[in-house]
């Protein structure tokens, strides 16, 4: 039974990244659907493969570094608002998003990539929605403040 000071997400985000991507990649493979454009795939899936995970680690070391929990079951016991949190309140769910595009790019299928907009709604809803309203309740003033100041995500 989870924790009650825990938003109460819907599932793993990882989960619910890797998930889409592997049945969107499976059904594309057996659909037979044609793929991207090799080279451009390949260079730009490259990219945000590296961008996506780097900017992920680098958040999640910063809710580290300031004593709290990255997992959505964890208490949160801090809002961090340096590094990534300057510019976006979720980067490791863009992370995460940006890792998945990159995927898909790289194995150069383009069912995933149409997928992703309704994994981003999923997460979008059912974890940063109710990471929201746990942390406006947590935090009140301090929390609404920040995200008057941040975007949800870019």
């Amino acid at each position: 039974m989870p924790s009650p000071d825990t938003p109460g997400v819907i599932a793993p985000p990882p989960l619910i990244f890797a998930g889409a991507l592997a049945a969107a990649s499976g059904a594309a493979y057996f659909i037979g659907m044609p793929r991207l454009p090799a080279l451009p795939a390949r260079i730009t899936g490259g990219l945000l493969l590296a961008v996506g995970p780097a900017l992920a680690g680098t958040a999640v070391a910063l809710m580290r570094r300031s004593g709290t929990h990255f997992s959505p079951y964890e208490p949160t016991t801090a809002i961090v608002e340096t590094g990534p949190y300057r510019w976006t309140r979720n980067p490791i769910y863009l992370g995460m998003a940006l890792a998945y595009a990159g995927a898909s790019l790289l194995e150069r299928s383009a069912l995933p990539l149409l997928v992703l907009p309704g994994v981003i709604a999923v997460i979008d809803r059912g974890v940063i929605a109710r990471e929201e309203r746990y942390l406006e309740d947590k935090f009140g003033d301090r929390y609404l403040a920040y995200k008057l100041r941040v975007r949800r995500w870019l």
